[in-house]
């Protein structure tokens, strides 16, 4: 749990930089937002941060990889609203296997409001049919959930919920 926070620490780092130089970030695409990620993590953890890493069923955004086990997995991606956000933790659910219990998803908005789409995301996240409960906040943008594997109520997973202002 200690490598999951140090991991998540770095890339909320990394995301309130995004918002305070927004000419160097302005424009990227996800996946040059997400190298960012992977050239922060790749020297800080023993280990391998790889990004488009297949596991399980998909090409997963950010994986981060220790003795041959699977550490943190994550998916990225812009705002578009309340679906494309539930569906993206289906999408990282999906990649996850058994052995996997550290997550995250990493929202980059582009929206003006950056308050409403905090607000959306909270209330709405509970609607997942993974969902089972609220952990802690770490930061008005970085709040902790605790989801289940799909077909496993059992097996718990930390989610890490990250959003980053990135207005165009």
């Amino acid at each position: 749990m200690q490598a999951y926070n140090q991991i998540l620490q770095l890339i909320h780092d990394v995301g309130k930089e995004f918002e305070r130089l927004p000419s160097l970030y302005s424009g990227k695409e996800e996946e040059h937002l997400r190298d960012h990620f992977l050239m922060m993590l790749e020297p800080n953890f023993e280990g391998s941060a790889t990004g488009e890493t297949f596991n399980k069923t998909g090409k997963t955004d950010i994986l981060l990889r220790h003795e041959g086990s699977n550490v943190f997995i994550a998916e990225c991606k812009f705002w578009k609203g309340k679906k494309v956000f539930l569906d993206t933790i289906t999408q990282l659910l999906g990649y996850l296997t058994w052995r996997d219990s550290k997550a995250s998803v990493i929202m980059f908005v582009p929206n003006k409001d950056f308050s409403s789409v905090l607000e959306t995301a909270k209330q709405e996240i509970s609607e997942h049919e993974n969902y089972v409960d609220f952990l802690n906040a770490k930061d008005e943008t970085w709040i902790n959930y605790r989801f289940h594997l799909n077909g496993d109520r059992n097996r718990l997973v930390s989610l890490a919920v990250m959003l980053y202002h990135l207005p165009k």
